[in-house]
């Protein structure tokens, strides 16, 4: 049976995905997340809701000596300078911007193999074998399923940096050894490491940014995330253009591929390590300096204070293990995130990106590299919109909305095939509604699911939940599209639209009814009102 597109979870989500009518691949919208049920068991303590909009006013400080106003400086730059520009996202930005290198690696990849998959075939001798070229997609995605198991262990035990230094050995292994190779068997073993990488680096990403980042930016700066994934893409794609003329370009682009894997192990010996981790670990000092350069000063023995009471109720990471994921509160958002990314993938966005290419060449549009460009720019904008709205609308909000929005757009589009109107007409809310359900994608659907996982889950447990959460998205992301194209030529496209829009409804209830919102707060003060051993504690008082 042919296999259909596959995707990726948080972000801009998007899967190489081989085409059997045409022999090509394009790369399909993935999705590169958790959430407590709206019960009265589970509601929010009043004390412990924080508006993202609230701002510290710095005390009115007469300085004693030049260290004070030293502090006070700091002060400035985390929070708002004289022109009244809030730049309390600056600090952090540089070492967020360095580990969204990951996401721009996981975009270039999914698309590199768009434009040359032809060349590649004839030279390595697959050339018309449907099922090897779709074995080099399933490989890459199996790759992704170990790395995200393996990623929990590696990121509880040596912390974020050393992780994604390490992970950058297979990253730039895997695209030499698939830049050289001379035979399908070492293109496999190239694409396999290089999914090893990825499966990682999804899982890492959103852990460091929401360790990282200040509560009130958090948001805002996890949607670096798809963002850098949209920019990957649409940088291989640009770089595919050579390769119409040139057979053999396909190597250069593949050796490309290794340099930001060098810059991002050298970025990572710069940027500082999640303080959560080193309080963790015991290292205290170096927390309070990383919550002091990235935060502010006044925010260094708050954070401290809440880093502290959580291990002491719950304990630190260092020696978790796989099965407290089946105690709760660990097993409600393990669940919970699981269901999110099945929710993901069913709501059919590796199957739209699919038949995207089609629905554009009936409109005049016959390459299939500018269909995926306008794809990429769409999903882009999607996500700078997301960017915006995530710390000012909230994380439920875009969920509910996002996935609302790919309802309608799947509605526009199987009316358009099902009932009789005129061809042009046809083609056009066609088009109309693949953009605007790519667009939803991304201002919700894509980002969210990747960035409220690790805001939901305990400090414990946040990378165990993480990678089991991730390879439950790549497992779905295998079976839909293995099955995706047997199903429509079984079915048809409107009925299979049909039932995407469906699950996109179910998935918008899903999060108006399970998903707590997490905007502004920090991530000690969810865990504790969503900890029952923090409200028996609270209560007993």
């Amino acid at each position: 049976m042919h296999r259909a597109p596959a995707l990726h979870p948080l972000q801009c989500s998007f899967t190489p995905h081989f085409n059997p009518k045409n022999h090509y691949y394009h790369p399909l919208p993935r999705n590169t997340q958790y959430p407590f049920y709206h019960s009265t068991s589970f509601s929010l303590p009043r004390e412990l809701k924080v508006s993202a909009s609230s701002k510290k006013q710095p005390p009115d400080i007469k300085f004693a000596n030049g260290d004070d106003e030293d502090e006070l400086l700091q002060e400035k730059v985390v929070g708002v300078d004289d022109n009244g520009v809030d730049l309390g996202w600056l600090p952090a930005f540089p070492h967020v911007l360095t580990a969204s290198m990951s996401n721009f690696l996981f975009g270039y990849h999914i698309g590199v193999m768009n434009g040359p998959i032809v060349s590649i075939a004839k030279e390595l001798g697959f050339e018309g074998n449907s099922f090897l070229e779709g074995l080099v997609v399933s490989i890459f995605i199996g790759g992704a399923f170990i790395g995200s198991i393996a990623s929990g262990s590696l990121v509880d035990k040596i912390g974020c940096c050393r992780t994604f230094q390490i992970d950058t050995v297979p990253l730039i292994l895997g695209a030499i050894v698939s830049a050289q190779a001379q035979s399908i068997e070492q293109m496999l073993l190239g694409r396999f490491l290089v999914g090893l990488g990825i499966g990682v680096n999804t899982v890492l990403v959103p852990i460091y940014i929401s360790e990282v980042a200040p509560t009130k930016y958090r948001g805002s700066l996890g949607s670096l995330c798809q963002i850098g994934t949209c920019v990957g893409i649409i940088a291989s794609l640009c770089l595919a253009i050579p390769s119409e003329n040139d057979p053999h370009w396909w190597r250069t682009m593949l050796y490309i591929a290794s340099v930001p894997g060098f810059i991002l192990a050298l970025g990572m010996q710069f940027s500082v390590e999640s303080p959560r981790w080193l309080c963790k670990a015991g290292r205290l000092d170096e927390a309070k300096k990383v919550i002091k350069n990235l935060w502010g000063s006044s925010e260094v023995d708050k954070a401290i204070k809440e880093f502290e009471s959580v291990i002491k109720n719950d304990g630190g990471d260092l020696d978790s293990s796989w099965l407290e994921l089946l105690e709760e509160p660990h097993s409600r958002v393990a669940a919970i995130g699981g269901a999110l990314f099945v929710l993901q993938q069913l709501a059919g966005i590796n199957g739209v990106l699919y038949f995207s290419s089609l629905t554009f060449k009936d409109v005049g549009i016959s390459s299939s590299a500018l269909a995926s460009l306008y794809v990429g720019l769409t999903n882009f904008a999607g996500a700078l919109c997301a960017l915006y709205l995530m710390d000012k609308q909230g994380r439920q909000r875009l969920l509910v909305g996002s996935y609302a929005g790919m309802a309608l757009s799947m509605f526009l589009i199987v009316y358009a095939i099902s009932f009789p109107m005129d061809g042009e007409i046809s083609n056009s809310l066609s088009i109309l509604g693949t953009i605007l359900y790519i667009f939803a994608f991304a201002v919700g659907a894509g980002p969210v699911t990747g960035l409220i996982i690790p805001e939901l889950s305990s400090s414990r447990t946040r990378g165990k939940i993480m990678g089991f959460s991730f390879s439950v998205h790549w497992v779905f992301n295998f079976l839909v599209g293995l099955f995706f194209l047997e199903l429509v030529e079984k079915f048809g496209v409107a009925p299979i639209y049909g039932s995407f829009s469906a699950v996109s409804l179910l998935a918008a209830a899903f999060a108006y009814f399970f998903i707590v919102e997490t905007k502004g707060r920090s991530l000690e003060e969810i865990e504790m009102s969503l900890n029952p051993k923090f409200q028996g504690k609270r209560n007993s008082e």
